[in-house]
């Protein structure tokens, strides 16, 4: 019912940037928290940065300072800006939403992205 598409990932050279985006779409009455997670190989998934409906964002340590993320809640979009990327920022990352679907109003479902591969090597 909620689809979540991101887009952005890559191969980019140790201190470089990329942007990552992701799209909701589907029977969405209003989105709450968003955010994104990355996993690496034989990792589990983890926090990257989230933000919630006010604007009100959380970092994961190793990406303050790097990492912005951002929102457009007339597009139902959230994006990931990466600077100063590192090696060991290579992962896959997903995007994440808190959403309230339009046929279950009153009830918050949690949506994933399929994911996209962000690979950060010289």
């Amino acid at each position: 019912q909620v689809q979540l598409v991101e887009s952005g990932g890559g191969l980019v050279q140790p201190g470089g940037s990329l942007r990552l985006s992701c799209a909701a779409s589907g029977n969405i009455l209003s989105i709450y928290t968003m955010g994104w997670y990355c996993q690496a190989p034989g990792k589990q998934r983890e926090l990257v940065a989230v933000i919630n409906s006010g604007g009100r964002t959380n970092y994961a340590d190793s990406v303050k300072g790097r990492f912005t993320i951002s929102r457009d809640d007339a597009k139902n979009t959230v994006a990931l800006q990466m600077n100063s990327l590192k090696a060991e920022d290579t992962a896959v990352y997903y995007c994440y939403a808190d959403v309230v679907i339009t046929t279950r109003p009153g009830t918050e479902f949690s949506y994933w992205g399929q994911g996209t591969q962000v690979t950060v090597s010289s």
